[in-house]
C-alpha cells in the first residue's frame, strides 16, 4: 500500500507547476478577486469592453437560441472569471518549496475536502434556492472549489508549520 501511495505521490507531483507560479498566481489571484467583488457589488460593466466575440452558443434573453455566431457583448466578468481562475490554479497546483509525500497527501485530502463542502453547499443552494438568485449562486459556485481548496490547503500547511516548529 505504502509503494502505491509512493508511485501515485511521483506522478501527481508531475503534473503540478514550478513552485515559481505560486507568487505568480498570488499577483493574478488577488487583484482578480478584488475586481470580481468590486464589479459584483456596483454592477459596473465599463463601455470599452463591449466587443463582438465569438459564441458557439448564444440565447438572447427572451430571443432565440443561435449556434456559431458573432455577437455583441461586455467582456469584463468573462476576463475577470478567466484571470481568477488561472491565478487560482497557479496557487492551489504550483509545488510547494519542498513538495514531499506529506504535502501531496495533504494537497489530496484538502482537494477531497473542498469537493466535498462545495457539493453540500450546492445541495443546500437546490433545496433553499430559487429562480434568478439560484442562476446567480451557480455563477458563484464555479469558484467555490477552487476557493475552498486554497484556503483549506493553506490553512493545513500554517496549522502544520504551527505544530512542528523545530522542523522546517
Amino acid at each position: 500500500m505504502y509503494f502505491t501511495f509512493v508511485k501515485i505521490s511521483i506522478m501527481y507531483q508531475k503534473i503540478l507547476l514550478p513552485a515559481s507560479y505560486k507568487k505568480i498566481g498570488w499577483w493574478i489571484l488577488l487583484p482578480a478577486t478584488l475586481l470580481g467583488i468590486i464589479f459584483i457589488s456596483m454592477n459596473v460593466q465599463p463601455a470599452w469592453m463591449d466587443i463582438k466575440v465569438f459564441a458557439v452558443l448564444n440565447e438572447e434573453f427572451l430571443g432565440k437560441t443561435q449556434a456559431f455566431v458573432v455577437t455583441h457583448t461586455n467582456i469584463a466578468a468573462t476576463c475577470i472569471g478567466v484571470v481568477f481562475i488561472l491565478g487560482g490554479l497557479f496557487v492551489g497546483f504550483s509545488k510547494e518549496k519542498n513538495e514531499d509525500e506529506f504535502i501531496a497527501q495533504t494537497r489530496l485530502y484538502a482537494l477531497l475536502w473542498a469537493v466535498f463542502v462545495n457539493y453540500i453547499l450546492l445541495i443546500l443552494a437546490l433545496l433553499f434556492i430559487y429562480g434568478m438568485s439560484f442562476f446567480s449562486v451557480m455563477v458563484y459556485n464555479m469558484f467555490t472549489v477552487l476557493i475552498l481548496f486554497i484556503i483549506r490547503f493553506n490553512y493545513m500547511l500554517f496549522k502544520n508549520s504551527k505544530s512542528l516548529p523545530g522542523e522546517k
